[in-house]
């Protein structure tokens, strides 16, 4: 259901507040879904990239706890991601990816992106740990790449789910990012934590490879870029 859907300039919101935990947006699970300059805001879990091959292109996406999860193949390219003042007892954390077999061609790609803390969070996030992601399950995968990162994201940028679960197992990467929050000097020390990868292996996770975007994105005619940047 839904395979090829492209949606443009549509906002999706939960307005259950942070009090409600999970509370999501969106959820998506069509094959080779498109969303252009579209708006996903709550907080706790706020987009649901569930399954198959997915791609975002200049949206805003805010939330707070695991915003942007799931398992499928998904690239953001271009988008605002703000992350929001959360409860009290709570960490900001971007994704959360789900896979669950090293086989699974899945992953989250933020490639291109702003991700910032919003008006909410930024006189308090001396007082908020956020970081970039951290493991659902046990083969997680999540590349940041030519991203703005700013200062509110802890030095470490990643975040454990539970104990050492999925931190051998889990591939975590960084590519050419800038920001004062990029430095991965201060990362974590995982062994599935990769660092800053060399071009080459950042090129597999560009659209063209990673989605096989070649043919269904080109035929939809929606601004890509399909390389790195440089």
């Amino acid at each position: 259901m839904g395979d090829g859907f492209l949606g443009q300039s549509i906002g999706f919101r939960n307005t259950a507040g942070p009090e409600k935990h999970q509370a999501v947006a969106l959820r998506v699970q069509a094959d080779r879904a498109i969303f252009l300059s579209c708006r996903m805001e709550a907080y706790q879990d706020t987009l649901y990239v569930q399954a198959h091959r997915q791609f975002y292109r200049g949206c805003y996406i805010t939330g707070t706890v695991d915003f942007i999860f799931g398992n499928a193949a998904a690239v953001f390219q271009n988008c605002m991601i703000y992350a929001r003042k959360p409860m009290e007892n709570q960490q900001n954390i971007v994704t959360a990816q789900g896979r669950t077999d090293k086989r699974q061609t899945t992953g989250i790609v933020l490639q291109n992106c702003k991700i910032l803390a919003d008006n909410t969070l930024e006189p308090e996030k001396a007082k908020t740990k956020s970081y970039l992601g951290r493991p659902w399950k046990e083969y997680s995968r999540t590349v940041v790449m030519e991203s703005e990162i700013g200062d509110f994201i802890d030095p470490e940028g990643w975040m454990p789910w539970s104990g050492d679960f999925a931190l051998a197992t889990l591939y975590y990467a960084e590519y050419g990012n800038s920001g004062k929050g990029a430095a991965v000097t201060s990362r974590v020390k995982w062994e599935g934590y990769k660092g800053e990868i060399k071009k080459e292996e950042a090129m597999e996770y560009t659209i063209g490879p990673f989605l096989q975007g070649e043919t269904w994105l080109k035929a939809a005619e929606c601004p890509a870029r399909f390389g790195l940047s440089d």
